[in-house]
């Protein structure tokens, strides 16, 4: 009896319980949805009464969430995310007459993943376009879990839960520094020689999770400066404030000639830069072929920009002596 009444719900009461705990409040949720407050009211109460349970507690100036609403929520999102996207996947192979794939990316690897995905269009005639997507790790894998996007290039500390992940390489943290402090010549940083010294690093990101133990550890002295943006971790670097602390793909297009990028040795400290998608079946093939083609391409990159950096601080080194 349960199943059968659960298979009365519709799209569109999922739809309108999305919107309202959105907006939190029953008259903003109507205008949005363009229909009345009791109209909305009664298609809540028929969803609770179909549940057998309630998804919200009214009071007079807010909606909150039960228990059971919030786990409701996070299904009835995916469902209404999925069917929306779907919809627009539709609409793009009605109007152009090819796939639709949604890609997100760190900011950070979003070089090497447009790169492989241009190698992945010129493989042959693919009737596919790509939409792109970046932000910080956490944001991409929230949206992968809701059905906005189909695949997430991300940085983890810690696996993910209810996705699959795929590992492609390592990111170890590096430390920059001006190129006339003591340490730009020594090819190589240890955490203790960094103990007195002030760093700047992300405030958001994974950054946290990998940074602070290492300073704790180590009994890092002041407390770092904390930043949202490379710019400005380079101006404060430039400037002579603080050492850079950050991962080292954020580097690979750091072309400044007052800034030296320096390993951190004993111990060194990486991310997980991982192919992540939700299992079951994808949306469409082009979504599948493009992340096997990714799994086995974005590795490779990773070995030669290492090759490429071991080669340029060979150089480096060579020059000092």
């Amino acid at each position: 009896m349960a199943a059968l009444s659960l298979r009365a719900l519709t799209l569109r009461q999922l739809q309108f319980f999305s919107v309202l705990v959105e907006e939190g409040q029953f008259g903003r949720a109507a205008k949005r949805l363009a229909i009345t407050q009791p109209a909305l009211s009664n298609a809540i109460k028929q969803m609770e009464k179909l549940l057998g349970t309630e998804l919200l507690t009214r009071s007079t100036h807010r909606l909150e969430l039960t228990p059971v609403g919030a786990e409701v929520l996070a299904r009835t999102d995916f469902l209404v995310n999925t069917f929306e996207v779907a919809l627009r996947d539709i609409e793009s192979t009605v109007q152009r007459g090819r796939a639709f794939v949604r890609i997100g990316v760190i900011p950070s690897a979003s070089a090497r993943v447009a790169a492989a995905a241009s190698e992945f269009l010129a493989t042959g005639p693919r009737d596919v376009e790509l939409a792109w997507r970046d932000a910080p790790s956490n944001t991409l894998l929230a949206e992968l879990r809701s059905g906005q996007l189909d695949m997430a290039v991300a940085a983890i500390t810690e696996p993910p839960g209810g996705l699959t992940c795929i590992d492609l390489f390592r990111d170890p943290l590096v430390l920059v520094v001006r190129r006339d402090h003591a340490l730009a010549a020594t090819g190589g940083a240890h955490w203790e020689a960094i103990g007195k010294e002030r760093l700047v690093l992300f405030e958001s990101g994974s950054m946290p999770a990998l940074g602070n133990p290492a300073r704790a550890q180590f009994a890092q002295g002041a407390e770092p400066y904390r930043v949202s943006y490379s710019e400005t971790l380079y101006a404060l670097v430039r400037s002579g404030q603080a050492l850079g602390l950050m991962p080292r793909l954020y580097t690979s297009s750091l072309r400044d000639p007052e800034l030296v990028v320096l390993p951190l040795l004993k111990p060194r400290i990486e991310r997980r830069v991982v192919l992540a998608y939700l299992p079951g079946p994808m949306r469409n093939v082009e979504a599948q072929a493009l992340i096997a083609f990714l799994r086995d391409k974005l590795p490779q990159a990773s070995e030669a920009g290492e090759a490429k950096v071991r080669r340029v601080s060979s150089k480096s080194t060579r020059a000092r002596r």
